[in-house]
């Protein structure tokens, strides 16, 4: 893909991302890595070393962790809080009424440079009152970046508004 052109990539986790592109950052300067994947706080360091942004904020103790990594690193990736919009148990993500009180706490106690919003709807549901749900919040917090949609829904999802898709099993196949 970099032969290609291609210089935006997403990434599920913090290690796998540390093997393929430590060596190639270099190379590469306009590369632009994105962690697409949950994150645990123990691994914020690495996370703010490594990736232009950060698109599952979805805890205090999470945000906690990467404003100190970012103030002893010198370097602040963009952040995109993580919506559960469906208020799904098994999936990570604040709850969409909890969401601007967390984005307020996000910015101004933590100091993060929070640009917008992510959300995975569930599979089992019609994902456009999702991304619905998610432009609303961004909208209402002044956020430009959404992050919404996969392979399967993209093209709903940029019709709400979409910036950001996540297309990588279209492009490389379902993760093995």
């Amino acid at each position: 893909m970099l032969a290609t052109g291609q210089r935006i990539f997403g990434e599920n986790r913090v290690q796998e991302a540390q093997a393929r592109w430590g060596e190639r950052r270099a190379r590469f300067p306009d590369l632009q890595l994105r962690l697409i994947g949950p994150l645990q706080s123990n691994k914020a360091a690495d996370a703010v070393a490594l990736f232009d942004a950060i698109e599952s904020l979805d805890r205090p103790k999470l945000a906690a962790a990467l404003a100190d990594a970012a103030q002893k690193q010198g370097r602040s990736p963009d952040i995109l809080i993580q919506v559960n919009t469906g208020e799904e148990p098994q999936k990570a993500g604040v709850a969409p009424l909890e969401a601007d009180a967390f984005i307020e706490a996000a910015r101004g106690t933590y100091g993060l440079p929070v640009r917008g919003l992510m959300c995975i709807p569930p599979v089992d549901e019609e994902p456009a009152m999702h991304f619905a749900l998610l432009a609303k919040i961004a909208a209402r917090n002044g956020l430009p970046i959404l992050s919404m949609g996969m392979s399967d829904d993209f093209e709903t999802a940029i019709r709400f508004g979409a910036t950001h898709v996540r297309v990588g099993s279209a492009l490389f196949g379902a993760r093995g």
